[in-house]
């Protein structure tokens, strides 16, 4: 039971992966989910800096989704710099913090794939997190590029695919709609 009373489910591990368009997407769907349930959420997106517009958005819940930010204003082009590195190793200790303290029934790691693969922290590092998660917590990675290791460990894994995109007709991305 949680300080309300509420009883608390068994939780799950997810993984949204794949080269396909809404992974963090479905991600800010289930913490909305999750909000309008009562459940509280922290939502720490890696290798992401900028303000996008679902921040605005979960402003309005703050009292149910508290959202981290540990990344540079710009996505990591090339080689990631050792503050790239520096923020995403904090957020991931912070995150995991978090995921113990008992104040939240979901947790989202966006992006944590692919600060995996740019090497800003460890597969080690992730599962580690993964291995101490409170039955009771709720965890959603998301990410392209997941780690083999990773989707052995998760008990749900789902693949976003690029069937046929916009980008390809040189559409940049809009405002309210993918960012």
């Amino acid at each position: 039971m949680d300080e309300s009373g509420r009883v608390l489910m068994q939780g799950y591990v997810q993984v949204y992966t794949g080269d396909g368009k809404g992974k963090t997407t479905a991600a800010l769907g289930l913490a909305l989910r999750a909000a309008g349930a009562g459940h509280r959420v922290f939502f720490a997106q890696f290798a992401k800096g900028m303000y996008y517009s679902e921040l605005q958005a979960l402003e309005r819940f703050s009292d149910l989704i508290t959202v981290r930010q540990y990344g540079r204003r710009c996505f990591i082009r090339g080689e990631p710099g050792e503050e790239d590195r520096r923020l995403a190793r904090t957020g991931l200790a912070e995150a995991k913090v978090e995921m113990l303290s008992g104040r939240y029934q979901l947790v989202v790691l966006d992006e944590a794939s692919i600060a995996v693969y740019f090497g800003l922290f460890s597969i080690d590092d992730l599962l580690e997190v993964v291995e101490v998660r409170p039955t009771e917590v709720e965890l959603v990675i998301t990410g392209r590029r997941a780690h083999e290791r990773l989707l052995a460990v998760a008990d749900l894994v789902t693949e976003m695919r690029e069937v046929k995109h916009y980008y390809q007709q040189g559409v940049a991305a809009r405002k309210g709609i993918e960012s």
